[in-house]
């Protein structure tokens, strides 16, 4: 069996997964019939062995695969070295820059000192006649012109130590780019084959001359950790439609660049080993008594009611508000969306152009797909939160893509407003989506009422409160607006909380003390709701959690 030199296979393909990647690699081979042994590399040194996996097209039959490492000279050995001297020599130019300036400013005290001393001099020498008006307009001259030669050297010596300083940064920049990739050793494949002649296997062809070489195309592949992609989002509302545009960021730190090549996000997780869930003994066990403490936290911890507002958003403008009533809007740019393939666990996206992505960390963006979806919008606001109306948009996912989680930038019209958070999205799900507060809508919450009382014989103390939500539409269509707002919650016996006033009646009440009202406000219209409650106390009871 002949061992040929190593072979460079270029990369030809990466399937990207949330956690790891896969990299195929090509090589084309001319070998005469017989058995060879192939080495193919370098091969990064974090890839998975059990992976590695070789196919390809043509007369050969691969008898096995080894995974050797090559023991080499540090493959980024002399550009380390020489960013290693450039930092050194640097950081020397700036201590001698530091010193420099340490002596301008010496020189500079030093001139001060001596302008102070010699003034005293040559009043003395003045009144004496020992000395003439120009001997001190000469002395003078030489410190101020000596003093603003100091001052322009200073200057020189600043500017100089910035331009060093930046400098600096960027070789600290390149040294930590080549992180992952200084590792002396590297990986390499070892493949034995085996070239059938011409003729078969069987030994035909003429036997008075050397058999043809026969060209062979091996693929070899692995898997890498250090790699994976996540979803990024732009959504963009115009008039009652909502435009997505579904972004793939991929980075890696494999220790190996990957250049412009077929490029593939799956959403698949491939795992080393895969076992089936086996059920193990559900056991119950007798609690042991403890002491329960004097007092309780005054408050449940509750989870965010499902749609409402969500904090961050940012104000709609009034220009995008004008622009809704302004004709239809221009066609957008198109964009390159990818290619969908349906697997039976998972989907895999082939983005329309072809992605280099080095290994330095970095995200690179691919357009996955971009949707238009409509859009049911509405307002919700809890003010006795915060105030402000968040403007919702509600949707269905109409397309086939299972849209993974991940950040959303928010935009009305051409405007940035802010930033959210899409959550898994399944085709045919409805969403809701926070689109930012709307200021054109105008929430104030306040307290109109309190007073404390104590019952005849001081068994029973009373607080009663009356609160007014006040609604304003300032924009120029009607506004569909969910108010929120809450009663407290007795987790005791001695406090009870009683309503006095609802006025209009909630459309919804929820568990622990949530309401909600449906408001439709015309433009330019205005509504209140009033909410008032008692809370009696009994004797010695002192109310923990309370607030206006």
């Amino acid at each position: 069996m002949t061992t040929t030199p190593p072979i460079e296979a270029p990369i030809v393909a990466v399937t990207v997964y949330p956690d790891r990647a896969r990299i195929t690699r090509r090589a084309d081979l001319r070998r005469p019939p017989g058995e060879h042994r192939i080495r193919l590399g370098p091969l990064p040194l974090g890839l998975l062995r059990e992976s590695l996996r070789v196919g390809g097209h043509g007369p050969a039959t691969v008898l096995g695969v080894d995974v050797v490492t090559e023991v080499l000279p540090r493959a980024t050995e002399g550009t380390a070295a020489e960013l290693a001297q450039r930092r050194r020599e640097i950081a020397a130019e700036l201590a001698e820059l530091a010193d420099a300036e340490a002596v301008e400013g010496q020189r500079a005290d030093f001139l001060a000192l001596l302008t102070q001393r010699a003034g005293a001099s040559y009043a003395r020498a003045l009144a004496a006649g020992e000395a003439t008006p120009g001997d001190v307009a000469g002395f003078t001259d030489s410190v101020a012109e000596q003093t603003a030669a100091g001052q322009a050297r200073r200057r020189e010596l600043v500017r100089r130590q910035e331009e060093a300083r930046e400098r600096l940064a960027a070789v600290e920049r390149e040294i930590g780019a080549l992180a992952g990739r200084q590792s002396p050793d590297r990986l390499a494949a070892e493949v034995s084959l085996r070239i059938e002649p011409a003729g078969g296997g069987d030994g035909g062809g003429d036997p008075t001359g050397p058999e043809p070489a026969a060209e062979v195309q091996l693929e070899l592949s692995y898997v890498v950790q250090g790699a994976g992609w996540t979803s990024s989002y732009d959504l963009r509302l115009v008039e009652e439609t909502l435009t997505l545009t579904w972004f793939g960021l991929v980075s890696q730190r494999t220790g190996e660049d990957w250049p412009e090549c077929e490029l593939l996000l799956s959403t698949a997780r491939p795992a080393t080993g895969t076992e089936l869930p086996e059920l193990e003994p559900w056991y119950l066990h007798q609690a042991e008594p403890v002491l329960r403490p004097a007092q309780e936290a005054a408050g449940p911890v509750r989870a965010r009611v499902a749609g409402a507002p969500v904090p961050g958003g940012g104000p709609v403008s009034a220009a995008a508000g004008k622009a809704r009533g302004a004709g239809p809007p221009p066609t957008p740019v198109a964009q390159p969306t990818a290619t969908l393939t349906q697997g039976v666990q998972a989907a895999t996206y082939r983005p329309a152009r072809p992605v280099a992505v080095p290994a330095d960390g970095g995200a690179h963006r691919a357009v996955v797909a971009v949707l238009e979806l409509a859009a049911r919008l509405d307002h919700v606001t809890a003010p006795v939160r915060t105030p402000g109306a968040h403007l919702r948009a509600t949707a269905v996912n109409g397309s086939e893509h299972t849209l993974l989680p991940g950040p959303a930038s928010v935009f009305h019209g051409a405007d940035f407003v802010g930033g959210t958070t899409l959550p898994t999205w399944a085709p045919g799900e409805e969403v809701e989506v926070a689109l930012g507060l709307d200021d054109r809508i105008r929430v104030k919450r306040e307290l109109v009422r309190r007073s404390d009382t104590r019952a005849t014989l001081g068994s029973t103390r009373r607080r009663e409160v009356e609160y007014r939500i006040s609604l304003v539409n300032h924009t120029p269509r009607p506004a569909r607006l969910t108010v929120r707002d809450q009663l407290p919650v007795s987790r005791g016996d001695g406090i009870t909380v009683r309503e006095l006033r609802l006025d209009p009646a909630p459309d919804e009440r929820a568990a622990l003390g949530e309401l909600a009202w449906h408001v439709e406000l015309p433009p330019g219209d205005s509504r209140e709701i009033v909410l008032g409650l008692r809370v009696e106390l009994a004797k010695g009871v002192e109310l923990l959690g309370w607030r206006e």
